[in-house]
């Protein structure tokens, strides 16, 4: 089993994890609301997990520029 990370705004590749066995608890899944775990992850046919996080870049974008919460997306 693999689980993804990724930026929800750019698309890139945060990292992954590549273990047989993980428990939502340790991965703090636990913690988020139905709604945010339904927008936040996604289950793929073949196992993997794809997880919508953010990267720095983007966290330090929407530092300087906090009307950018209002977008879906604003990486042009």
């Amino acid at each position: 089993m693999s689980i993804h990370y990724n930026c929800r705004h750019c698309g890139v590749n945060i990292g992954s994890i590549d273990r047989m066995s993980v428990h939502s608890e340790e991965l703090g899944f636990h913690q988020l609301s139905d709604e945010e775990r339904l927008d936040m992850i996604n289950y793929q046919e073949n196992g993997e997990i794809h997880v919508k996080s953010i990267c720095e870049d983007c966290q330090e974008a929407l530092d300087r520029n906090p009307h950018y919460h209002e977008n879906q997306t604003f990486i042009q």
